[in-house]
């Protein structure tokens, strides 16, 4: 399963970027997408996921000011994040979770898009 992520850029403090990424492949099926960051020097952390049911959970520095949101039916997930901190500048990666179907059997998997870079900065 490959995932495309995109949507990074500069913007300036107080600003929006949307992140968008999309998983293809055959015979899979997904249950959870989601996003982490990696700011230099600092380990990965999670963003915000959310299920193939709907539900999400997101980071406390974010909550209020990102949201996550998926089209299932194109198996793609986004992440607008709104108010924008310098703090919030990192690398951001997509990440899929789910099963390879087979005709013996199914395969979990967790997949990773590139990094995207966003920057927050005047």
């Amino acid at each position: 399963v490959q995932l495309q992520a995109s949507g990074g850029g500069l913007v300036q403090p107080g600003g929006s970027l949307r992140l968008s990424c999309a998983a293809s492949g055959t015979m899979f099926r997904l249950s959870a997408m989601g996003w982490y960051r990696q700011a230099p020097g600092k380990e990965r952390e999670l963003v915000a996921s959310r299920t193939t049911g709907g539900s999400t959970n997101y980071a406390d520095s974010v909550k209020g000011r990102f949201t996550i949101s998926g089209d299932n039916a194109k198996n793609t997930v986004y992440l607008q994040m709104n108010n924008l901190r310098p703090e919030d500048t990192a690398v951001y990666y997509c990440s899929a979770d789910g099963v390879v179907t087979t005709t013996l059997n199914t395969i979990p998997f967790r997949s990773w898009a590139q990094g995207t870079l966003v920057t927050v900065s005047s």
